[in-house]
């Protein structure tokens, strides 16, 4: 099955202290290389990123830059669709996040569902433990360019979720391999995969600093006693900057502490029960609202 494929590349990676994704190493790889293997079947080649360089790639594969830079994976996936109109056109278009270094195994998975079901407009891949994965999809590229055109002539790209780009698109969920859809979002991410960094120093520091900051702002409100589990709150705020728009994770992690400390003040929960249980309601509602399409105006 002909296709091409957009590679996205770019991102603040503000959970991994600003460390490029890309030129993280897997298995003596980088991720941005491993992605190209990936994609190796394709007759067309875009990656999309403030930081690409055209000699860290192979001459045939092009280069993109959503704009505004860092305004979000569905933006980039119009950038990549642009250039690569450059290109022979293909029915069908890879959609891959360069941080998914083990997606060759689901994409397979991927094509065979297509050519099983050529009328349908794409095919997203789903992890084992449910969860759908967008940035791991072969999907129509008329359909994706008339999706890119209604949110263009509406209210724009910028930060707006992929699922919401692709909600109107009728697609297949395809059940993939484990371990297909693993990404790289955190440094926990990239230690279970076995990536490591030379700078983790660095790293150790920025963990450092949030400790010390959050220590801070306990002593500020009077609230010494109370546990604060960093990872499980930053993990909130990227559910939500992923599932609904980038400024929600702050928004997000407010209003779950707002309620958690409601709870708590009326007796409810303890602090930890009451904590732990915003949390677990702030990732459930943003993963639904990005699957259901809402729109957020």
């Amino acid at each position: 099955m002909e296709f091409n494929a957009v590679i996205l590349a770019g991102g603040r990676a503000t959970r991994l202290g600003g460390v490029p994704k890309p030129s993280l190493k897997y298995d003596g790889d980088t991720l941005l290389s491993h992605a190209l293997k990936t994609a190796r079947g394709a007759a067309a080649v875009v990656v999309v990123g403030p930081g690409v360089q055209n000699d860290s790639l192979p001459e045939s594969v092009l280069i993109a830059r959503e704009e505004p830079v860092f305004a979000g994976p569905a933006a980039a996936i119009a950038a990549g669709l642009a250039v690569l109109k450059t290109r022979p056109p293909s029915e069908w278009t890879l959609v891959l996040a360069c941080d998914m270094p083990r997606a060759s195994e689901g994409l397979g998975r991927l094509l065979e569902a297509l050519q099983a079901n050529p009328t349908v407009e794409g095919a997203m891949a789903v992890s084992v433990d449910g969860r759908k994965q967008p940035l791991l999809g072969v999907y129509s590229t008329a359909a994706l360019e008339r999706e890119v055109a209604v949110a263009s002539a509406g209210s724009g790209l910028t930060d707006s979720p992929v699922f919401r780009l692709l909600a109107r698109l009728n697609l297949l969920d395809v059940d993939v391999p484990a371990g297909s859809t693993d990404d790289v979002d955190t440094w926990e991410d990239a230690a279970a995969l076995g990536i490591d960094y030379e700078l983790e120093a660095d790293v150790k520091s920025q963990e450092e600093t949030l400790e010390d900051w959050c220590r801070t702002l306990l002593q500020a409100f009077e609230l010494e006693g109370v546990e604060v589990d960093i990872n499980e709150v930053l993990a909130v705020a990227g559910v939500a900057a992923h599932s609904v728009v980038r400024p929600a994770a702050p928004l997000t992690t407010f209003i779950a502490g707002y309620a958690a400390g409601m709870a708590r003040g009326i007796g409810q929960a303890s602090d930890d029960a009451s904590m732990n249980a915003a949390l677990d309601l702030a990732r459930k509602i943003a993963k639904e609202y990005s699957e259901s399409g809402t729109d957020a105006e």
